[in-house]
């Protein structure tokens, strides 16, 4: 229904004016029992043999929601009734940040895939923790930090720093961004990502808590820069990384290059995304050793690909633009591909029906 009703509508009105619409209705629905019931009836089930204890934390299944959705922390229990085990909240920076001038957000339906040049648009931080402190999170929440975009120097750090800080006691996990297209963050240096993560880690140092922390990776940075920052994320203490973010590369799309120029710079994100952010998990996953966890992202548009995912090498993974493009069933979907018990009960019903069977064979030979 979603595909042939729902979609349809809602990509008929601008894909900023749509998102906002999404979020308001996930919100309202679940402040209503009877809604909010009903969704989770539909779309959350439990999935046993999927659960996970890691970084101190029980995650229900391996499936997140990626950062760009709830930027502002507004719907994270709303969203997680539609099967998330956990979600990224941001990117969250100290103040905060109307973005680039519209257009800013881009749907190349035909590709499945998204454009967007929001330049971490979000409320601030207060804003979040306003929203953190008065709705009791029943889901696992991973902040993605980020700094002011016309931050720069010493107080780029601090910007991180104080981010993070303020958030320490009500999120459970961290994800530092320093690889967003639509910023000037120095994605692939080692010198520009210890200024930032060593304060963080210092401070992590003085909590009563220890919280996890992850780096946010760019698929746009080269080999060498890679091994520098898994060196550092191995030598540091940093429990691992999010590979990746969109990119700037326009490689395997199918509308015209006229298109793609009229819509200027941005981060690509979705199904053309898939092949390159897989490759970097199965590079750091045997550059590793497997001793780095992997939080897989980008691209994942099947059930099938995001098996490839975490057969690959990545422990957890995030979905955002096949949320989009799938619809609210696709985290269920996604689950029952994954699940060896549900595989199992299908097996058996392969093997025991009479489509299967040696005289049907026979028969239809």
């Amino acid at each position: 229904m979603y595909k042939f009703l729902i979609r349809p509508i809602l990509f008929k009105f601008s894909p900023e004016f749509a998102h906002r619409l999404i979020i308001r209705m996930v919100y309202y629905s679940n402040r209503f029992p009877l809604t909010r019931g009903f969704t989770r009836f539909l779309y959350k089930k439990d999935h046993p043999s999927l659960e996970r204890e890691m970084f101190g934390l029980k995650f229900r299944n391996p499936v997140g929601l990626a950062a760009g959705l709830d930027n502002n922390g507004e719907s994270f229990n709303g969203l997680s009734n539609y099967g998330f085990s956990f979600i990224e909240i941001g990117s969250l920076t100290p103040k905060p940040q109307e973005g680039n001038p519209k257009p800013r957000l881009f749907r190349l339906v035909k590709d499945r895939a998204i454009i967007n040049r929001m330049g971490l648009i979000n409320k601030g931080v207060k804003f979040a923790i306003d929203n953190l402190r008065t709705t009791r999170p029943e889901v696992i929440i991973a902040a993605n930090i980020a700094k002011n975009t016309d931050s720069v120097d010493d107080q780029a750090a601090k910007d991180y720093d104080t981010v993070f800080s303020l958030l320490y006691e009500l999120v459970d996990m961290f994800i530092v961004n320093i690889s967003c297209p639509n910023a000037e963050a120095m994605a692939g240096d080692v010198t520009f990502l210890s200024d930032i993560m060593d304060g963080i880690l210092d401070r992590r140092a003085t909590m009563d808590e220890h919280k996890p922390i992850f780096i946010k990776l760019s698929p746009d940075i080269s080999e060498e820069q890679l091994d520098g920052i898994l060196d550092y994320a191995l030598r540091n203490g940093v429990e691992g990384v999010v590979a990746g973010n969109s990119t700037k590369s326009r490689d395997g799309l199918s509308i015209s290059e006229e298109k793609i120029n009229s819509i200027g710079k941005g981060g690509l994100s979705g199904a053309p995304l898939f092949e390159r952010n897989l490759k970097m998990v199965k590079y750091i996953h045997r550059k590793t050793g497997g001793r780095l966890p992997i939080i897989g992202c980008g691209g994942i548009m099947t059930p099938a690909q995001a098996k490839e995912m975490l057969d690959a090498g990545a422990c957890l993974i995030e979905i955002y633009s096949g949320f989009i493009y799938e619809g609210p069933g696709f985290v269920e979907k996604i689950l029952k591909e994954l699940d060896p018990q549900n595989n199992k009960k299908a097996g058996k019903t392969r093997k025991d029906s009479p489509s299967s069977s040696p005289e049907t064979q026979s028969a239809n030979a």
